[in-house]
């Protein structure tokens, strides 16, 4: 079983999907490369990883209410 994708909580979680490398650091999360979402398992397969590790730093960020207070 895939564990989840704990956004900003450390600084060793490092992954591929497709051509992509994801880095999580505790201050940043870092995306680089290219992929592409093709009209088919493997394009959805990719989209919901993707999806997975959007969705993980936008909870984590709303969490953190120090993202907030800058107004």
């Amino acid at each position: 079983m895939q564990r989840p994708f704990m956004a900003y909580e450390n600084n060793i979680d490092s992954f591929e999907i497709a051509e992509l490398h994801v880095v999580n650091n505790i201050d940043k999360i870092t995306i680089e490369g290219s992929i592409e979402l093709t009209k088919d398992q493997q394009g959805l397969a990719y989209a919901l990883k993707l999806k997975r590790i959007i969705d993980a730093a936008v909870e984590a960020l709303k969490r953190d209410r120090k993202v907030f207070d800058i107004e």
